[in-house]
């Protein structure tokens, strides 16, 4: 039998043996001579009696049981001061996997003995550069040892150590915000933790080893969003990018209610032309996926994609194939964009802000008359900022107004030029303004529902169908009804909402969603649209006619407002609850109707966890490393973005 040796040893190891020596799982209680498996944390609530998986020891003598609680309690108490310096965010099994780590010896037993004899904690090099007065440590509280973080602090020590900690920020260009990353700050206390003479990690073992195990641990992260697609559905989200070497890469991602997850990038350079291609591409990840686990696969409206999606509605007679309605609402302002009125305020607008922006004199006396507000305010998509520019410049078109007139602009350099003269000319012009609010008024109710669409926080299936009746009915409010004013809009909206963006999972939600069903009943059950969309779904999404019959008939309970549909309770968290969560809570009465209603209010309605995935695409493929491979940047991808949805 062996003892453990270390700097760092549990106390218990005085009570516990070792049967190998280069196995410190395997431990040996020295009473009851039984072999436990789980380290000495497991041979310790053996011996101490703590309820869980392991059985306690009855051969203990009872004032050795003293002894193990006091040293016990000890070294828990100065373990909770310990962790009052650590974020108080870090999670408990991260502080675990630190407090874990075993220092090697960094001084011979007979220097580590003298050193406690005298009090005197030796470290690393780091502190022997320099000289520093012995503390003491540990003081007697209540009859027990407590460290004192606050006696043990050295400044000296700690300005010398993050100055090395900020060296290595300086040097390799690395952003200020790293320093508020969970990640940085456990990285600090994993090597505080280890010691002195850590050996750090080498470029080989960071490509290969350490990439491929963190690639499982983030895999490990994501069980509970396979678990949720296999218990409720999931949408697929594609998407193309063109990286620093020209090559052309789809995105898949797959959304559920927990969130979106990045799966994996394919590099498609030579068949993305074709929607063919596309479809191959498409099906062969919903088999991946398994079909049963996917309800819709979003894309944008690509010509070869929309061929793809409607071929793969063919093959797979159980999924939809929708398209990316954040995509469908900008190309809906982007013809409103086209009305001449709007056009023109547009156009106008872009040159008043590009010469401000583009002359430091005139940018720096508009800051004062703004207040350093800025004109230019940047949206979701190119056009919902160009409607967020207008509505800023409307806000402080006074502003502007003041500072155009102002004797301060009047006799600059800029206001003699031509460029300025036509800035003053805009600004100073009373259709312009006209102009602007006609724009604001067109725009405004549609980049609200593109906001609603454009979010991963909250699903949007139970609410695009309601958005799109109010944008409507808030652009003829907005316009006093006069039809002459705002039929060009509704033709925009119109066709877009017809042709590529209304679908019958909108349809289905919409229906489903208790917040609206409830108040408008009898006008949604009239409404042939709306029932016929939420008759497709379910046919589609149903696996057999019999599970088809059994949704009919518990929607009839669903519409009566029958069984738990009508408590009290249930009809309070309508509206405060969200959709497909009101369902899990108070549709088990009715199951095969609930899953149906908590696949559909589930869904996103547009791909654009793709287009910020390409963020991190950029942010990961930069200049200086854009001779990645793509399965080494695929691997990045996965673990930069599924650990930040954590």
């Amino acid at each position: 039998m062996f003892k453990a040796t270390g700097d760092n040893i549990d106390v218990f190891w005085k009570w516990n043996n070792l049967k190998d020596k280069n196995n410190r799982k395997s431990v040996t209680c020295d009473f009851c001579l039984k072999t436990s498996t789980g380290g000495i944390t497991r041979a310790k609530r053996h011996q101490l009696g703590i309820k869980g998986d392991v059985g306690a020891c009855r051969k203990i003598p009872e004032d050795l049981k003293l002894e193990m609680k006091a040293a016990y309690e000890s070294k828990k108490i100065a373990s909770e001061v310990y962790m009052e310096c650590v974020d108080e965010n870090e999670e408990e099994d991260d502080i675990q996997a630190i407090a874990r780590i075993k220092r090697p010896s960094s001084t011979s037993s007979e220097a580590t003995s003298v050193s406690k004899k005298r009090g005197i904690n030796v470290k690393g090099p780091l502190d022997l550069h320099f000289t520093r007065k012995a503390e003491e440590s540990i003081k007697l509280n209540k009859g027990l040892w407590q460290t004192s973080l606050n006696d043990a602090c050295n400044k000296e020590a700690r300005a010398r150590v993050i100055q090395y900690i900020a060296r290595f920020f300086y040097r390799n260009g690395i952003a200020f915000n790293v320093a508020r990353s969970k990640s940085f700050k456990l990285m600090v206390e994993a090597i505080g933790t280890y010691g002195p003479h850590l050996k750090p990690p080498s470029y080989h073992e960071l490509r290969v080893p350490l990439l491929k195990k963190e690639l499982e641990y983030t895999k490990g992260l994501l069980k509970g969003h396979e678990e949720e697609r296999v218990k409720y559905g999931c949408s697929i989200m594609s998407d193309g990018w063109t990286d620093r070497k020209s090559r052309t890469l789809i995105n898949f991602l797959v959304n559920s209610s927990m969130g979106t997850m990045f799966v994996k990038s394919v590099d498609a350079s030579e068949y993305t032309k074709t929607g063919e291609k596309v479809f191959e591409l498409l099906n062969s990840f919903v088999e991946e996926i398994g079909e049963k686990n996917v309800v819709q696969v979003v894309t944008n409206n690509g010509s070869n994609y929309v061929m793809a999606g409607k071929i793969l509605q063919t093959v797979r007679p159980h999924l939809f194939w929708t398209p990316c309605a954040a995509h469908c609402l900008d190309l809906m302002l982007e013809d409103i964009g086209k009305i001449p009125k709007v056009k023109r305020v547009i156009q106008r607008g872009i040159k008043l802000v590009g010469y401000i922006y583009n002359h430091t004199l005139t940018l720096n006396t508009m800051r004062k008359y703004t207040n350093k507000v800025e004109l230019v305010r940047h949206g979701v998509t190119r056009f919902a900022t160009t409607f967020l520019t207008l509505q800023r410049l409307h806000k402080l078109k006074a502003n502007l107004r003041r500072m155009f007139t102002s004797d301060e602009w009047l006799q600059s350099k800029g206001a003699k030029e031509p460029k300025g003269k036509k800035a003053t000319e805009i600004v100073l012009m009373p259709t312009f303004w006209s102009d602007v609010v006609y724009a604001l008024k067109a725009m405004g109710p549609i980049v609200r529902v593109l906001r609603l669409v454009d979010n991963e926080k909250k699903p949007a299936m139970g609410y695009i169908y309601e958005a799109m009746e109010r944008a409507k009915e808030a652009i003829q409010n907005s316009f006093n009804h006069n039809e002459e004013k705002y039929k060009d809009i509704f033709a925009i909206v119109d066709r877009r909402w017809d042709c590529q963006l209304h679908h019958p999972l909108h349809a289905a939600g919409y229906y489903l969603n208790p917040e609206f069903y409830y108040k408008n009943s009898t006008r949604m059950d009239a409404d042939d649209e709306v029932v016929d969309g939420l008759f497709k779904c379910i046919d589609r999404l149903c696996e057999n006619n019999d599970i088809v019959d059994n949704v009919h008939n518990q929607l009839a309970i669903y519409k009566r407002a029958g069984g738990r549909f009508g408590i009290p309770a249930t009809v309070r968290a309508r509206v405060k609850m969200a959709p497909a969560e009101w369902w899990k809570m108070y549709g088990g009465h009715t199951p095969h109707l609930q899953i149906v209603a908590i696949k559909v209010l589930s869904l996103t309605c547009s791909s654009s966890g793709c287009e910020r995935n390409w963020s991190i695409f950029e942010h990961i493929h930069s200049k200086k490393r854009s001779k990645l491979e793509h399965q080494k940047l695929q691997d990045l991808i996965f673990i930069k973005y599924n650990q930040a949805l954590q």
